[in-house]
């Protein structure tokens, strides 16, 4: 077997191990599921009106619920961070270390196990958004795709995460690691307000932000455009964008999240 066959063959057997760990500890999933409803239930219902103004309500919730979708993968990126730290201390990386297993496999397998969660996350934000008065109003094949955007950005954010995961010297500084960066990437971006209200330099953050570029993606694919459209090439080629930072966070945090799991792993 090649080297690239064995480190998928390997890496979907942790894949299985981590999600049947996933179905011993319900709370993992339930936290990845109730914590973006609150958001959903807040915004819409609470701040809707203020933040969208006259053309506030159902308008504003079918623009929101981009924002919570690109929000809630991204948060999902923090159990990546909590289980290579867990591993790591109650030494079950040691006994993969034992193994005649692919050094790729076990990030590989924790990678695609957090995706798989936010695959379900997904699935109950939008069964959650349509109850809200959310809508897709672009084609089958635009919904997909304004799903695979967020699944790749979901994917891409966990190689961040297994990185600060096998940095992170135990579970309590990986819970802090690995939601710290979190808040000024999803709220300095247009998940919960459009661009044209933000200050000057926040705004020309937030333009450039990844996080933006996803949501801008997702509300093209999805017909859910809110206020006036936004202007710049990061804008205007959103999809694009999402996909090359997509592209650049694995190309930058898979190697060094694999040289940092070898690391350790040699202790």
């Amino acid at each position: 077997m090649s080297t690239v066959a064995k480190a998928f063959s390997d890496g979907g057997v942790i894949t299985w191990r981590n999600l049947k760990n996933v179905q011993r500890n319900p709370d993992w999933l339930m936290a990845a599921t109730l914590q973006p409803i609150m958001f959903v239930l807040l915004f819409a219902y609470v701040f809707g009106d203020a933040i969208g103004g006259e053309a506030g309500g159902l308008a504003y919730r079918e623009f929101l619920i981009a924002g919570i979708f690109a929000q809630t993968v991204a948060f999902n990126s923090a159990f990546t961070v909590i289980g290579f730290a867990n591993d790591l201390q109650k030494g079950i990386i040691d006994r993969f270390r034992s193994l005649p297993i692919s050094r790729l496999a076990v990030i590989f397998g924790r990678t695609t196990s957090d995706l798989v969660i936010s695959v379900v996350a997904l699935i109950v934000m939008s069964l959650c958004g349509l109850l809200v008065g959310w809508r897709i109003r672009g084609s089958f094949l635009d919904a997909v795709l304004g799903y695979l955007v967020m699944l790749m950005f979901a994917w891409a954010l966990s190689w961040v995460g297994a990185w600060i995961g096998l940095v992170a010297r135990s579970v309590e500084v990986a819970q802090s690691a690995g939601l710290m960066w979190m808040f000024p990437l999803s709220f300095i971006s247009t998940a919960f307000v459009p661009a044209d209200k933000l200050p000057g330099v926040l705004k020309a953050i937030a333009d450039w932000n990844p996080f933006t570029a996803v949501i801008n993606s997702a509300r093209d694919l999805f017909g859910n455009r809110f206020g006036a459209a936004p202007t710049g090439w990061p804008a205007e080629h959103a999809s694009l964008y999402a996909i090359l930072c997509c592209i650049a966070i694995i190309a930058i945090f898979a190697p060094l999240a694999t040289a940092q799991y070898k690391k350790v792993a040699s202790r």
